[in-house]
């Protein structure tokens, strides 16, 4: 079976082309045509500006993916539907519902939360999902593939939104993320707090984290506000991670989300995660892409396109 998939829920416009079976998957293609330069100015996503860019990209976009697939027959057409900028989810729902209606073809509606998780392939349950990005960041309990429950999410700044404004803050540029990544070498010598780390829930909180460094901002800069900032967010989510891998007694750990190609993340959960199988994504597959989107589809069933709408606020439990 071959599955076309879109992805379009923030400023990445992605098309990747899957052959799926019971035996596992084989990427025909994988396109992604980001728009970091275009948004650099604005120090993160302008909605209605990802919006145009999506429709004049997803064209040229799919026309390159089928080729470098070398144009196989299509199957099944799957698209992002949420969560994600409600104006940039429009714009794929609506090329897929055209493809669908052209290609005779089913359309499968795909939450963009859940393809994080179904990119890493998890066989073995309970399992807990880590979701880390710009827009979201997210504990959740994988019971089974479809069967999940919301355990914490953060109650103001997502982890990669809180990488961005501090990045703003000290001049780094946009993405915050790889931006302080590559100025966060050696120790440091400031401390920085570690916003709600020993609370027993499994919550996050950013925001304070953020204000803190603006107040250490006004007296001087220094590359100990990168490396400080950077280990009190991983602090944080190992912490609340394993506390609650521990308590639900999972057999793995799946991280997801564009904040989990941070190598230093990667790097400090893998060394402190033992006796949990570890599950984290290509680097490739970390941030926005369609293939995640084809996976995660092939275990879903077809609906009426005519009844799709995209939904910015999709939860996945």
């Amino acid at each position: 079976m071959n599955i076309l998939a879109i992805e379009t829920s923030c400023d990445d416009t992605c098309v990747a082309v899957i052959k799926a079976s019971k035996k596992g998957f084989k990427v025909l293609s994988n396109i992604v045509s980001s728009q970091i330069e275009i948004h650099k100015k604005w120090g993160g996503v302008y909605p209605m500006l990802a919006r145009r860019e999506h429709q004049k990209n997803l064209a040229p976009v799919l026309a390159e993916a089928l080729e470098k697939a070398k144009n196989p027959k299509i199957d099944l057409i799957a698209v992002t539907i949420g969560p994600g900028l409600e104006p940039c989810l429009w714009v794929g729902l609506n090329f897929a519902k055209a493809l669908s209606y052209y290609w005779n073809l089913s359309l499968i509606p795909v939450n963009h939360i859940e393809a994080h998780i179904l990119i890493n392939q998890p066989k073995d349950f309970p399992a807990l999902a880590l979701i880390v990005s710009g827009g979201h960041t997210q504990l959740i309990l994988v019971k089974n593939i479809g069967k999940y429950k919301l355990l914490g999410e953060t109650r103001d700044d997502a982890a990669g939104e809180c990488f961005d404004k501090i990045a703003r803050i000290l001049g780094l540029g946009y993405p915050g993320g790889p931006a302080i990544a590559k100025e966060a070498k050696g120790k440091s010598s400031i401390t920085l707090p570690r916003p709600m780390i020993n609370q027993k829930n499994y919550d996050f909180s950013f925001s304070g984290l953020k204000t803190a460094v603006l107040y250490k901002f006004k007296k001087r800069y220094t590359r100990d506000l990168a490396v400080e900032s950077q280990q009190a967010i991983i602090d944080v989510l190992i912490k609340k991670t394993l506390k609650a891998a521990r308590d639900y007694r999972v057999k793995a750990i799946i991280l997801g989300g564009g904040v989990s190609a941070n190598k230093e993340l990667r790097r400090q959960l893998k060394q402190k995660a033992k006796g949990f199988k570890l599950l984290m994504p290509d680097f490739k597959y970390c941030t926005d892409n369609a293939v995640m989107t084809a996976i995660t589809a092939y275990f879903k069933k077809p609906q009426d396109s005519r009844k799709l709408k995209p939904d910015a606020n999709l939860r996945i439990c």
